[in-house]
């Protein structure tokens, strides 16, 4: 294991978190199984746990600048929560079943998952890119000042919690994408309000996944090493630099990711 290494790609890893919301785990998890040979169902669960303290220093600092929804936050995190709990339930089930390899079915979600959110993410940015007077049937805008809209967004964030659970991926891009197709944030706010639902997930998913035993801390300590520097340093530029070019970037990586991680699978 280079341990120089890990906090140097983890600073990479954070500054693209705080400037897009986007990339964390779909980006560190692969990496921790490819580049440093680890384990899937540890390299779930470390990274889970390095990603909670990333995820809350750059929702600090976007709450800091203001760049937040905090109602979309809230109704979020109250669905989201109790689905990772779900998430990780399952992966308890499966360990100690002993029927399923839990490493072969992790690399197969991982893998489906970074797969499914890269390409609607992608299909997304080039039409708005490519065909921006191209117009899509608007999904309807969720009201949070009504009890139903509040039960659409608990549900959204409990179906995508528990994803987060499973594999420790779509935190923030799954997320996302539900913040732009039923809250039409503008871009500041979006970045902000992702990074923020996703330390309030993060923070409980890491509980479960702590309580699972596959935790490896000194996996979990570089990655803070590197990332948290990183992630304060892109929620800077955030507030300047141009998304689309930065996301286009990163979805060609994480397609190459996703199908590496199926494959292997």
């Amino acid at each position: 294991m280079d341990y120089l290494l890990l906090p140097v790609l983890s600073f990479l890893v954070g500054i693209i978190v705080g400037l897009t919301g986007i990339g964390g785990a779909s980006l560190i998890t692969p990496m921790l199984i490819f580049v440093f040979q680890v384990p899937p169902s540890i390299a779930v669960s470390s990274d889970v746990v390095a990603a909670t303290l990333m995820k809350v220093v750059g929702s600090i600092k976007h709450w800091q600048q203001q760049t937040l929804d905090t109602e979309a936050v809230k109704w979020l995190a109250l669905g989201s929560v109790p689905g990772s709990m779900l998430g990780v339930g399952i992966l308890h089930y499966i360990k100690h079943s002993g029927e399923y390899s839990l490493d072969s079915i992790l690399l197969r979600l991982l893998g489906g998952t970074i797969l499914l959110i890269t390409v609607l993410a992608l299909v997304q940015l080039l039409l708005l890119t490519f065909f921006p007077k191209f117009s899509l049937p608007e999904l309807p805008k969720i009201d949070l000042t009504t009890h139903l809209g509040r039960f659409y967004t608990m549900l959204l964030g409990a179906v995508l919690g528990c994803l987060v659970g499973l594999t420790s991926v779509s935190s923030g891009s799954m997320f996302a994408l539900v913040l732009i197709a039923f809250f039409r944030l503008d871009a500041r706010k979006l970045v902000g309000t992702d990074i923020s639902q996703a330390a309030i997930l993060l923070f409980f998913t890491s509980l479960g996944h702590l309580s699972l035993g596959t935790v490896n801390w000194n996996l979990v300590l570089p990655i803070w090493l590197g990332s948290v520097p990183g992630v304060l340093l892109g929620a800077k530029i955030c507030q300047i630099a141009p998304q689309r070019p930065l996301r286009f970037i990163i979805y060609a990586i994480l397609m190459m990711v996703s199908w590496k991680l199926v494959y292997q699978a």
